[in-house]
């Protein structure tokens, strides 16, 4: 399915009054200069990982939704579709073994097509495929077995080989390795193998490319984690060299954790590598970015944009930007939108931040002054910018709505059927 340039342009003619009337209003009062904020918003573009195009699962049971993508044109597809209406969704980002082109000429010019690129390759030793020789039940990287370590690091090359054949630049790796019991594992040695494991892979790494670790504190082990915290994750990335990057999941921390102090420090450290967004009441809860804590995401924000602007990296290129969330009860691609609109309703605000008064309270101690400049710009309602930012690049001022009115959920069934059930978690 494809949604054509009249349909967005219908859409937005029926709103277009009642959106200059709230941008005017919100410009009236901006002291900033709104065409530079929706020029960056214009630039920002956040990756769309193939695997959240179905819907995702618990620990107990998958519900797939009907219309689900059979395949990685169907997929790409669906992201061109997300991209059509909001224009910031102008990057895939594929999970292997769950997403192998079989033409890479193909999928290069399909993704083409629709607009769009290719972000940071995603492997996968966490689960265990058909046709694997050895198990990654006790771990990959880390596993006592040599062999098993290979098999991981053979996993992890291969995918770089798919990643240089459709453009990507980076390999992002994720590890469940970990122990649930105590005594079950030797830390030292556990680290020890991943970092040598990681360092073959960092081996085969184009020069022009980026390796990013991510982390989590917990799941599926539960007594400990290889790369539990982001300390851990830039240790790593430290020892292996220059093209490794620590990578944040907002997901991926106990709760309460400062994430906005870890970006900050990161960015100051110059290994920070990007970003999977997403949000979480417990734990890794996989929820719509910005649906339980849009302030601390505008924190994070905050401290996104000064230490970018600190180092002198461009916004929309400086760090990798991906979704990384998926839920039971939703339909993926009204998810996706609301997902996308939040992030870039938090960077819209945080590039209200007024940086130099706001360092003036800090030189002053001004406590009260610092926090009412913060809170002034997140009370802020940028909604209107970001929907001029998507007006002004071909999208459609309310996506949610246009998607609905078009009925695409409903001709997606038409054409794939209600039981189809993507590929992923």
């Amino acid at each position: 399915m494809i949604i054509h340039k009249e349909e967005i342009a219908n859409s937005n003619e029926q709103l277009a009054g009642k959106h200059q009337q709230k941008l005017t209003a919100l410009n009236n009062n901006l002291k900033k200069d709104s065409k530079a904020i929706i020029d960056k918003l214009v630039k920002f573009q956040v990756g769309i990982p193939s695997w959240a195009l179905g819907t995702g699962g618990t620990r107990f049971f998958r519900f797939s939704g009907a219309g689900e993508p059979r395949n990685i044109e169907e997929k790409i597809e669906d992201i061109g579709l997300l991209h059509a209406l909001n224009r910031s969704s102008g990057a895939v980002s594929l999970h292997i073994p769950w997403d192998i082109p079989e033409d890479y000429a193909s999928i290069r010019a399909l993704a083409a097509q629709h607009g769009l690129g290719f972000d940071a390759m995603n492997s996968n030793t966490f689960q265990d495929h058909p046709g694997q020789k050895l198990s990654y039940k006790f771990g990959s990287m880390q596993h006592v077995d040599k062999a098993v370590r290979q098999q991981a690091i053979d996993h992890n090359i291969e995918v770089i080989k798919h990643g240089v054949a459709l453009g990507s630049k980076s390999l992002t790796v994720w590890l469940s390795d970990g122990s649930s019991f105590p005594g079950q594992l030797s830390f030292r040695k556990a680290f020890q193998n991943t970092l040598e494991s990681l360092a073959e892979v960092y081996k085969a790494l184009p020069n022009d490319w980026k390796i990013f670790v991510e982390y989590k504190a917990f799941e599926p082990n539960f007594y400990s984690t290889t790369v539990g915290d982001w300390g851990q994750s830039l240790l790593y990335a430290t020892k292996l060299g220059p093209k490794a990057y620590t990578l944040v999941d907002l997901g991926h921390h106990l709760p309460n954790a400062n994430i906005e102090q870890i970006v900050a420090l990161l960015l100051q450290e110059g290994k920070l590598g990007g970003f999977h967004f997403n949000d979480s009441k417990y734990g890794d809860d996989d929820l719509t970015t910005g649906s339980i804590k849009p302030y601390q995401l505008f924190l994070i924000f905050n401290e996104l944009v000064a230490g970018l602007d600190a180092r002198g990296l461009n916004h929309a290129t400086g760090l990798g930007w991906m979704i990384d969330a998926s839920h039971n009860i939703k339909d993926p691609l009204e998810d996706l939108l609301q997902s996308v609109e939040a992030i870039l309703i938090a960077y819209a605000q945080a590039l209200l931040v007024d940086a130099e008064a706001l360092e003036d309270a800090r030189e002053q101690n001004d406590v009260v002054r610092a926090q009412e400049i913060l809170q002034d710009a997140f009370r802020t309602d940028v909604r209107p910018l970001v929907a001029e930012s998507r007006l002004q690049a071909g999208g459609a001022l309310d996506p949610i709505a246009l998607y609905r009115s078009l009925k695409v959920r409903e001709k997606l069934i038409g054409e794939r059927g209600h039981k189809t059930v993507a590929t992923g978690l």
